[in-house]
């Protein structure tokens, strides 16, 4: 449950940033535009945030063997 809560926080802050950059960029251009900027900018930021938690959880998880193995290459 803590791994969903994380990965969805981490969605939702990487897609507010997106929309904000998208829309900020397309306000640029018009306001039709940075509407579409900003939708844009979520979907990017969603998607960024979702591999980013996706990557740190793997990250963390190599750590763990990885000094389980050294703790069990020190016992021998």
């Amino acid at each position: 449950m803590q791994k969903r809560i994380k990965r969805v926080l981490s969605r939702a802050r990487y897609a507010a940033m997106g929309a904000a950059i998208g829309a900020g960029i397309g306000g640029l251009v018009g306001r039709n535009a940075a509407s579409t900027g900003g939708a844009l900018g979520a979907i990017v930021g969603a998607t960024i945030g979702e591999k980013r938690v996706t990557v740190d959880s793997f990250i963390d998880e190599v750590k763990e063997k990885r000094a389980e193995r050294d703790e069990f290459a020190a016992e021998e």
